[in-house]
């Protein structure tokens, strides 16, 4: 387990990063105070968790990770892709039920016949129910809320959660799961529910220097990112911290 109180060192050299298709916009405002403070460079890589936990595996040149899902962190442990010790459990986050900006009101979610109304012709947009966090979290949800056989034939899947979202976005489906923070950063939409925390495993995304990326930058990356500056960025975002569920 790695503590996460200090600051960026003085100087820096290139850190590369596979983050989370949903933390996008977060490590981006991670990464560029990094480099202001301490000179280096930032690279960043997206995609959905399974994605990346697979890139690591088939050696992509990455030396932090940071998933959305305890379990694949895991699979690279289990590998040995990862730097002994240089672990931890960053964030947390909400799934909600999104739908255009021009719906109104909220929907229901003890009630599967207001869901498959409320589709109507339409499709349910979700990131890959079987492979990707967002995904498998949102099934989860929709199964213990009693939802899913009526919606089940409804869904349309998307290689990761931001692409669930643009999906809704641009009317190419009537409604869509996602995280909490990734529904704020798109204005075309409109939040119609927000899904119990308890209908689901919880939504942890842990974060790792990879046995490839085994260096003090690295090492120094990881730690800024549970430093105070940065959980002030996450928090701005809309995640919550492991810590404070």
């Amino acid at each position: 387990m790695v503590a996460g109180t200090l600051v960026a060192p003085a100087h820096a050299g290139d850190v590369t990063v596979f983050a989370a298709a949903s933390l996008s916009d977060a490590i981006r405002d991670v990464a560029e105070m990094w480099e202001s403070q301490t000179g280096g460079d930032v690279t960043l890589s997206f995609a959905g968790s399974s994605a990346i936990a697979r890139q690591v595996q088939a050696g992509a040149p990455a030396d932090v990770v940071v998933l959305a899902s305890v379990e694949w962190m895991d699979a690279l442990d289990q590998s040995g892709d990862l730097a002994p010790g240089a672990r931890l459990d960053l964030l947390t986050n909400r799934l909600v039920v999104v739908g255009g900006w021009h719906e109104e009101g909220d929907l229901d979610l003890t009630s599967a016949s207001e869901f498959v109304e409320r589709l109507g012709r339409g499709r349910l947009a979700m990131a890959l129910v079987d492979a990707v966090p967002a995904g498998i979290y949102a099934r989860a949800a929709l199964e213990n809320l009693g939802l899913w056989e009526a919606v089940a034939d409804r869904v349309v899947q998307s290689d990761n959660v931001r692409g669930a979202l643009a999906l809704v976005a641009v009317r190419a489906a009537t409604l869509g799961v996602v995280y909490a923070t990734d529904a704020q950063v798109e204005r075309r939409i409109e939040v119609i529910a927000e899904i119990p925390v308890a209908a689901h495993p919880p939504i942890v995304y842990p974060a790792a220097v990879t046995r490839g990326g085994d260096h003090a930058d690295a090492h120094a990356f990881l730690v800024f990112l549970n430093s105070p500056f940065a959980r002030a960025i996450f928090t701005g975002h809309g995640f919550g911290l492991v810590g404070d569920r």
